[in-house]
């Protein structure tokens, strides 16, 4: 027989691909950190000897997710002046709160809090755009997750940098420094068409060229935006970046709610992807993207949470069940955004867009050992007849009970390994104090 680190038996297995299929009494073999394969259980009894087994008998064993648009730092600010209009949001709340506290401790503990949400739900990558980028990656790196590190740009200062080429600079030292970390990766994150300036866009765009890194931006999240760029410039925003030469395979155009049709056949013909972020857009009175005509199209889709301070949950399951239900409801068309679809978003598509699909989003040999279960052992979840139907639009994150990172048991039986509660707890009260003294007195 064969020696194997682990053997993973459940009851389901949705593997993404081939796509549509559902495993019935299957079993994933891992070693060293890789999926070896996926088979019957019965077959992998008969075939390997490992040195640890997990039965989930009464689970969907699922990749892990992938959370393609994340502010993670900002989980320090979750809840701070809810119900505003975003740019009120921003100007007024948001960005003086960060220009009084932001700083290499905030973005360490705040992403670090974000990691213990998001692998609790069943995330085990997800995408950043924040400052400190080192910082945030130090947090990664003590999590234990796999992570996509934005690396910022905006023209104007901040106490991270002074102007754009200080984030420039900063940002592709900070790469130099992390690039041998095996679960870290990175992209360009120039924060919007609205506060970059062509110049930073010609260089992102060189940037990409040699590095062949994503670039992670918000495009068209507002009507507004779209109005004020054709004040400025002439022309709508994603025309611009079109002219700019930075649509194309590396784009990841974040919550893209204000396409026209010609803007979604520039992106599927470009190979460009979107980052879905279904409850910010409907929290911040933004819209309902597009995204039936988006699929239809052909555009590569996966699924945000957008940071905590405008969801304000790390909850990948909640964005996919509203994702399908707003498909549905928006197009008029209850076939839209099916449960297979979503499943997609929230893992092949996400790792698609972050050119990470080799590596992640699907149970298939040769990749990293990412995963999820999810158990159905509750009452409340019962009956089961499609078990993909059942993540999308019954389970939550609290029904996650394993998570393996390459291979690397992160949750338990619902605990998280190398977590300290009590110590995240005082944390977030320590910044809770410092951030909004009143809110904690009361």
């Amino acid at each position: 027989m064969e020696s194997i680190d682990l053997l993973i038996r459940a009851r389901w297995i949705i593997p993404i691909e081939p796509a549509g299929t559902i495993l019935d009494n299957h079993a994933v073999a891992v070693d060293g950190g890789r999926i070896i394969a996926v088979l019957p259980a019965a077959a992998a009894a008969e075939r390997f000897a490992p040195r640890r087994e997990t039965t989930l008998d009464r689970h969907v064993l699922l990749p892990g997710l992938v959370n393609l648009h994340c502010h993670a730092a900002m989980t320090l600010l979750r809840g701070l002046a809810d119900d505003t209009p975003l740019m009120t949001w921003l100007q007024e709340h948001i960005w003086p709160a960060e220009g009084r506290h932001v700083s290499a401790e905030f973005v360490h503990d705040g992403t670090l809090l974000a990691c213990a949400e998001m692998l609790r739900g069943g995330i085990t990558c997800f995408n950043d755009m924040y400052f400190f980028p080192e910082a945030a990656a130090r947090a990664v790196a003590t999590s234990g997750m796999r992570a996509v590190i934005g690396l910022p740009l905006l023209e104007f200062p901040t106490n991270y940098a002074a102007d754009a080429d200080d984030y420039l600079a900063k940002g592709l030292a900070a790469r130099d420094a992390l690039r041998d970390q095996p679960l870290l990766h990175f992209a360009l994150a120039p924060h919007a068409p609205y506060t970059v300036s062509n110049r930073s866009f010609e260089r992102i765009v060189t940037l990409t060229g040699e590095l062949d890194l994503p670039v992670h931006l918000h495009v068209h999240e507002t009507q507004a935006e779209i109005d004020e760029s054709l004040r400025s410039y002439g022309m709508r925003p994603l025309e611009r970046l079109r002219r700019l030469g930075v649509v194309g395979p590396n784009l990841i155009a974040v919550h893209a709610v204000h396409l026209d049709p010609g803007e979604i056949a520039l992106l599927a013909a470009e190979g460009a992807s979107v980052a879905h972020c279904p409850t910010s857009n409907l929290k911040l009175a933004s819209g309902i993207a597009p995204v039936t005509a988006m699929l239809a199209q052909g555009v590569n889709v996966g699924i945000g949470t957008d940071g905590a301070a405008s969801n304000n949950r790390l909850d990948l399951f909640t964005e996919m069940r509203l994702a399908a239900l707003l498909a549905k409801g928006a197009s008029g068309d209850a076939r839209a955004m099916n449960a297979h679809q979503a499943l997609h978003a929230a893992t092949l598509g996400g790792a698609r867009a972050l050119g990470l699909d080799r590596e992640i989003g699907s149970l298939v040999a040769g990749k990293s050992a990412d995963l999820c279960a999810v158990s159905l052992d509750d009452p409340a979840l019962a009956p089961c007849y499609a078990p993909e139907s059942h993540m999308v639009y019954v389970a939550g994150r609290e029904n996650v009970s394993h998570v393996w990172v390459a291979g690397q048991m992160m949750l338990e039986n619902h605990t998280l390994s190398g977590f300290l509660k009590k110590d995240l707890e005082n944390l977030a009260a320590i910044w809770q104090t410092r951030i909004c003294p009143r809110a904690h007195q009361s």
